[in-house]
This record gives C-alpha cells, structure tokens and sequence, in this order.
C-alpha cells in the first residue's frame, strides 16, 4: 500500500484526501477526507483574475492540510485545480503561493481530464455491468462523462453554481427572470455537451460533487451532513425538482437555516440545484445516484 495526499482545488471548495491505495488492485482506504469553502473563483468570471482575498484563503487552507499530510506521513501528493485556475489571468500567483506551502506545483488540468478523474472515483465500486453518466457539478464547470468501466466521451462545459450565480442573480429570493437566465445557460451548455457525450444512452445516471449531495442530504431530511447516508443514496427526478423549485423560492436566510446546508454553499446552491433539475430533465432519468466519491478518490488513485 501506498499512502498518497490528493488535493482537488475547485472553484468553490477546496477538499483533501488521505489514503493508503495498493497499485495492484486499486482498492482505496481513506484515512482522511476534509472540505474547506474558499471561493477561489470569487470574481473570476467577472474580471478574469483571482482575487487576493481569495488567493488568501485558498493559501490558508493549504497551510492547514500541509499539517494534516505530514502528520500521516503521506509519501505522494498531487495537487489538481481545476475551472477557476484555468480562467484566471494571473494564476502564477497562485502556482506559487501553492508550491511554497506543499512543496508540489498544481496542475491545471483540462477538462476532459478532470472528466476522467472524476469517473475513476465515481464508479469504483459500482456494478461493472452499467453503463454511468456521471456528471459533476462544480462551481466554475460542469463535467459530462460516460462509459462503462472505462471513459467512453467526457466535456466540461462553462456552468457551475458559483459561475452562473455571479452571472445572474441581483434578488433574493432570485426573480423569474433570472432563474429562466440560468436554467437557459444550462440548457445551452447541455446542448454543447451532447455534441461529444450522449446523454440519453447511459443506464444510471451519478451525481458528484457538492450542489448534489447537498441536495440528496435535503432529499433524506439529515438533520446535518452524513455522508455515509448520503453515498449511493438514489434521489427520484420529481424530488431534485421539488427541492430545486423550494429553493429557488427561498430566501438567503431560510436557506442558511436548512442543517444540511453548508455555509459555504447557501448563497450558490440555488443555481447548483437548477443546474442538477435541467440535467436530470434532459437525460430523462428517473433518479439520480449520488456518490461521494469523486475527482479526488480519481486523483488519489493516479499518484499511488
């Protein structure tokens, strides 16, 4: 077994993974798994740079899980950013910042690869006889990818909670009009990805990242987040609407008061939930699978 760290920086959150993984076999067992909201992609979408209070608490975060490798003694780190780092004019900042606290470069990967990663984790441990579309929701990007054991098609398109919330809601809670704007960039981008991934061919549809497990945690009525109860849950298309459609008409406060909601995701997961709802709409599933395992168990499995 090796003991490997890897470290998935998104546009929102930035999450941790520790694990010892045989390079044999591929089993995984993780030893830690931690998510910290730093909104690297604060403004991104906006002005083309990352913010220096961003950067601030993307680097801080960092500090905290180079503490947290070292005191497992991990062997083998890798560091992967994803849509905000790509966008961003001066993401040597944050190249820098990140080699000087962890002692590795981050690799801006694309989005295909981040595609592939993400069906890695997702599908380990489900049945070798399905067909997946996994789609991973993020804050800047959206990953489409289907296969069966192996990648079949994957596109990443420009529509995440973060993304399509500073693009369009001024309200709270958001009007007509912009919930329409959103579910239209959505519809769209849907529109691109079925030009490389077919969308209605695939037997289970899997749900990543944190805009869906919010909302299966929602869907199960946890009185906080479990993500024991929340991996593999299977949330019925006409509840991801009636979630979706409870929250669009919620207030900030309101949100914020739902246990199963991270602080960090109140004010976006209004657009990430539209975003789920028009994805299971289109593909014409009759539930979502929900998995906790995701880009990082990907990564964590390619560096052992």
């Amino acid at each position: 077994m090796t003991r490997v760290a890897g470290i998935d920086c998104g546009t929102n959150s930035i999450r941790l993974l520790v694990a010892d993984v045989d390079p044999e076999t591929g089993h995984l067992v993780e030893l830690d798994r931690r998510m910290l909201v730093v909104r690297l992609g604060q403004g991104v979408d906006r002005t083309g740079r990352l913010a220096p209070e961003a950067l601030e608490r993307t680097f801080a975060a960092c500090r905290e899980y180079a503490a947290v490798i070292e005191e497992f003694g991990a062997e083998r780190i890798r560091f992967v950013a994803t849509s905000a780092s790509r966008d961003a004019e001066n993401r040597q900042e944050f190249v820098d910042g990140v080699v000087e606290i962890l002692g590795v470069e981050p690799e801006v990967i694309t989005g295909d690869q981040e595609a592939e990663f993400s069906f890695t984790g997702a599908t380990g441990e489900l049945p070798d006889s399905e067909t997946y579309l996994v789609v991973d929701i993020g804050g800047g990007s959206t990953e489409f990818v289907t296969g069966d054991r192996h990648v079949e098609a994957a596109r990443s398109v420009d529509i995440g909670c973060v993304r399509l919330t500073e693009r369009h809601v001024r309200h709270d809670p958001p009007t007509a009009e912009e919930a329409e704007a959103i579910r239209a960039d959505v519809r769209a981008a849907l529109d691109l990805a079925a030009e490389t991934v077919p969308l209605d061919t695939a037997g289970t549809l899997v749900g990543l990242a944190g805009s869906v497990t919010t909302i299966a945690a929602i869907a199960l009525g946890l009185p906080g987040y479990d993500s024991e109860k929340i991996h593999h849950a299977r949330i019925p298309a006409a509840q991801v609407a009636e979630i979706a459609g409870r929250l669009l008409a919620s207030t900030h406060d309101e949100r914020a008061a739902i246990p199963a909601i991270h602080p960090g995701r109140v004010d976006v997961i209004v657009a990430g939930a539209l975003v789920l709802q028009e994805i299971v709409e289109r593909v014409g599933a009759a539930e979502v699978v929900v998995s906790e395992h995701d880009i990082l168990d990907g990564i964590a499995l390619s560096v052992a």
